[in-house]
């Protein structure tokens, strides 16, 4: 206990170490952020062009290369287990199930077979797996084939990345071939923008080959093209419809604002009898102030102004009274007859009532409000 004590004054009184190199110091600060901000550093680091070229070469030169990929025409390959299993599961299980089989044989080497596509095509794959690079030249000539590669060894960014190329890429003769595929390859995206694209241009899509093909081949996918196109062109039949019915419905809210202006306000050569007009008054920001004037002094001024005698007039009483269902008050309102309308209505039949009920909540909803200064949906 004594000879602890003793020294304790000495480890207190040690100088403070020196300073680190600065090439250490910067060393230990990268080391501290790397573990700190591991997630961060992983997210935002790049490979090197050098260490993809070595990839490369390792796949060209089949350096210790456990597993050999036959292809057509006799072609081989070899890869490294590890790769392959570590960037497919469809290959870890293939090379696990043969790894399981040729336990006990000495010198047996694995091998997989890849058929159906063209050996460049699985050339270009496999090197993928390795660097995750490819030429663009080989993605233009083989895409199809990467597509249907990456899809059933399920390399999920190898798909992604022959999906965007070939979107790129439809023409009126591949768009067909495209389309099959992606439905075969669950490319939905891919597969949508096709079906767009047949939608655009189908007459021309229809005197491809790839249409007669599929024609041939797959005449219930014709049938649900067409059936498609059809459904399309009714589809925009009713948009064109519905717009052309929102257009008319904001005239009449239009014109019940320009009515409330004219009435309340006064517009140019025409306002209410107690009002001043001045010559320099300002441009009228309602544009349909000028025909509510010219159907105004019609109406005035006709002597069928009875409802169903004139059509200028039978309108006049039209708007006069779908401006009493929109106003809210009507013992201030300055538009004649809009209390006298108010009134009427108690006596209409049903069918009537309906019918006017229905387009005041078109009105109202075409522009999208619950109520104006001058107008409510609730009056109704």
């Amino acid at each position: 206990m004594n000879s602890r004590n003793e020294e304790s004054p000495r480890v207190r009184a040690l100088p403070n170490p020196p300073p680190l190199p600065v090439a250490f110091t910067t060393s230990r600060l990268e080391i501290n952020i790397f573990v700190t901000r591991k997630s961060a550093v992983r997210k935002y680091c790049c490979t090197p062009t050098a260490t993809k070229n070595t990839w490369d070469c390792l796949f060209d030169e089949g350096y210790r290369a456990d597993v050999s990929i036959n292809t057509d025409n006799g072609g081989i390959l070899y890869a490294h287990t590890s790769i392959l299993g570590m960037n497919s599961p469809v290959f870890k299980s293939m090379l696990s199930l043969k790894q399981s089989r040729a336990r006990g044989r000495c010198g047996h080497q694995r091998s997989i077979s890849i058929s159906g596509v063209p050996p460049e095509a699985v050339q270009v794959f496999i090197r993928f797996l390795y660097s995750s690079r490819y030429e663009e030249e080989k993605m233009k000539e083989h895409g199809l084939s990467l597509l249907v590669l990456s899809h059933a060894y399920a390399v999920p960014h190898l798909k992604r990345e022959c999906e965007l190329q070939l979107e790129q890429r439809l023409t009126t003769e591949n768009v067909v071939d495209i389309f099959q595929l992606a439905l075969l390859c669950d490319a939905s995206r891919l597969s949508l923008l096709c079906h767009r694209f047949m939608l655009k241009h189908l007459k021309p899509v229809s005197a491809a080959e790839g249409w007669n093909a599929m024609k041939q081949s797959h005449p219930v996918l014709e049938k649900q093209i067409l059936r498609s196109v059809i459904d399309e062109d009714i589809r925009e039949k009713e948009r064109v419809r519905k717009n052309n019915e929102r257009k008319i419905y904001m005239q009449l809210y239009e014109a019940m604002e320009a009515l409330v202006h004219i009435c309340k306000d006064g517009c140019r050569t025409i306002g209410p009898h107690d009002k001043v007009l001045k010559e320099d008054q300002e441009p009228c920001q309602y544009a349909a102030c000028k025909g509510l004037e010219l159907l105004i002094r019609h109406f005035v001024g006709c002597k069928l102004r009875v409802p169903g005698g004139c059509i200028h007039c039978k309108r006049m009483w039209q708007v006069l009274e779908l401006h009493s269902r929109l106003c809210a008050n009507s013992d201030v309102c300055r538009v004649p007859l809009c209390r006298n309308f108010k009134q009427k209505r108690r006596k209409q039949n049903k069918k009537d009532e309906m019918k006017w009920r229905i387009l005041v909540r078109k009105i109202v909803r075409s522009k999208s409000i619950s109520g104006a200064p001058f107008f409510s949906f609730e009056s109704t």
